[in-house]
C-alpha cells in the first residue's frame, strides 16, 4: 500500500478474533460444549483454529464436515450454534487474552481516530468478548455479522461501517489478519493493513502482497507519526 494513503485516514476498524484478541481457546471450548452435548467427538484446539474466521454457523459446519456428518442436518446446526452462543456468552474470554501491545495501541489511538470493530461473529457475542478484554469501551461502533446482508469478504459490513462512523470508505482504514479482511477491504475501496500474528495469514491468495505491521507498537508508531506530519 502506497504510505501516502494513510494520509487520508480518519477511522480505523479492527477484526476481532485473531488481530485484538487470541480467542482461539475460547471458540474451541464453546464449539466443543455443543459437539459432546450432542453425543459428538471434541475438536482439538490446533484443528479449530483453522476453522475460525467465517463466523459461528460456518465455523460449526466446516466441524461437521471434519467428523463426517452433511451439512443438511439443520437441526443439529442450530443445536450446536445454540450450545455455542451460550457457552461464548457465559464465558468470553476464559481462556484466551487480548494480545500483547493491543491495549497499548487502542488507548493510543483512542480520542486520535474513532475506532470500531468489524467482525463476523454475532454482535452479542462480539461486544461480550470485548466487554471482558476492555476493549469496548474504546469501540465508537461494533459491526457485527448479524449486522450486514453478508459477511467478510463482502464489502457490505466495511461499507455500513464507514457509514455509521460518517466516513467514506477510502477514509477507513481495516486492520485484520486474514484474506476476509484484505478482500473485503478491497472491494469496499478501505485501505488495510494485515498484522502478523492471528490465525489467517495461511489464507492470503499468492501474489498478493498487502501492508503487513508486525506489532500494535509499530502500527500505532506509523499512525501517530502520519498525524504529527499532518500538523
Amino acid at each position: 500500500m502506497n504510505p501516502d494513503t494513510l494520509n487520508h485516514i480518519r477511522a480505523i476498524a479492527f477484526d476481532l478474533d485473531g488481530t485484538l484478541v487470541d480467542s482461539a481457546p475460547d471458540i474451541c471450548a464453546a464449539l466443543n460444549a455443543g459437539l459432546i452435548k450432542a453425543g459428538l467427538a471434541s475438536a482439538d484446539l490446533d484443528t479449530a483454529r483453522g476453522w475460525i474466521g467465517g463466523g459461528p454457523d460456518l465455523l460449526i459446519r466446516r466441524a461437521l464436515a471434519h467428523f463426517g456428518i452433511a451439512d443438511s442436518d439443520g437441526a443439529l446446526q442450530a443445536q450446536l450454534r445454540q450450545a455455542f452462543d451460550a457457552a461464548t456468552l457465559a464465558a468470553p474470554l476464559k481462556y484466551g487474552h487480548v494480545y500483547d501491545g493491543i491495549a497499548d495501541m487502542i488507548e493510543g489511538l483512542y480520542g486520535v481516530f474513532p475506532l470500531a470493530v468489524v467482525t463476523n461473529k454475532p454482535t452479542p457475542l462480539a461486544c461480550a468478548v470485548l466487554g471482558a478484554a476492555g476493549l469496548l469501551p474504546f469501540m465508537a461502533s461494533v459491526h457485527g455479522g448479524d449486522r450486514a446482508e453478508e459477511l467478510k469478504p463482502s464489502p457490505a459490513p466495511l461499507l455500513a461501517a464507514a457509514q455509521r462512523l460518517h466516513v467514506a470508505p477510502h477514509e477507513l482504514l481495516m486492520v485484520g489478519d486474514s484474506s476476509a479482511d484484505l478482500l473485503a477491504a478491497r472491494a469496499a475501496g478501505c485501505p488495510v493493513v494485515l498484522v502478523g500474528w492471528g490465525y489467517g495469514a495461511h489464507s492470503i491468495p499468492e501474489g498478493i502482497e498487502p501492508w503487513h505491521v508486525a506489532s500494535p507498537a509499530q502500527l500505532l508508531q506509523e499512525m501517530m507519526s502520519r498525524c504529527a506530519e499532518q500538523g
